[in-house]
């Protein structure tokens, strides 16, 4: 298995060739090689952590979003997160979602967006960076945002597809 960063490194430079690509597999490396560069990767022989446990499954608060709308909110809310931590507040209350953010120039920024949401009030950190590259990777037109409480960590999925589960862990504002 390459990691999808190997992957994209061999896609990127895969465009610039025109000829004859030799792709070499073994037992622990994937060798690939073409005219203009050789690239080698080497199996990491370890165990993988169980990552299912690092999934909460105990969520009770259910958010459903569109997708685009909440992107152009964070990112209009980012530009005046602080620049060394980007930590926003996420204010979820019925049937909107808030988000805020200040930086050390007193400077501060307040979108809110509409949501589907019939729960209790809840407000937690996160690093913007983290929620703009979980929504940059989601093909649907919705999000669903899956909390516990403000400490917790969220669970973003996209709602057409079992595929995928992105958890973004929450920092303190």
């Amino acid at each position: 298995i390459v990691p999808r960063k190997g992957v994209i490194e061999i896609q990127r430079l895969l465009q610039e060739v025109e000829d004859k690509v030799v792709v070499s597999i073994g037992s622990s490396h994937l060798c690939v090689t073409a005219s203009v560069f050789t690239l080698t990767t080497k199996l990491i022989d370890g165990k993988f952590p169980d990552y299912d446990r690092v999934i909460p499954k105990d969520g009770d608060k259910v958010v459903m979003a569109e997708k685009q709308e909440l992107r152009q909110a964070l990112s209009r809310t980012a530009i005046l997160s602080n620049e060394k931590f980007r930590g926003i507040r996420v204010s979820i209350s019925k049937g909107q979602l808030q988000l805020s953010a200040n930086n050390p120039e007193q400077e501060e920024a307040e979108e809110t967006v509409s949501v589907d949401y019939n729960g209790d009030s809840l407000e937690v950190g996160f690093n913007v960076s983290y929620l703009q590259d979980v929504l940059g990777v989601i093909a649907s037109e919705k999000v669903r945002i899956t909390l516990l409480d403000g400490n917790s960590s969220a669970v973003i999925e996209d709602p057409k597809c079992e595929d995928a589960v992105y958890v973004v862990m929450p920092m303190k504002l």
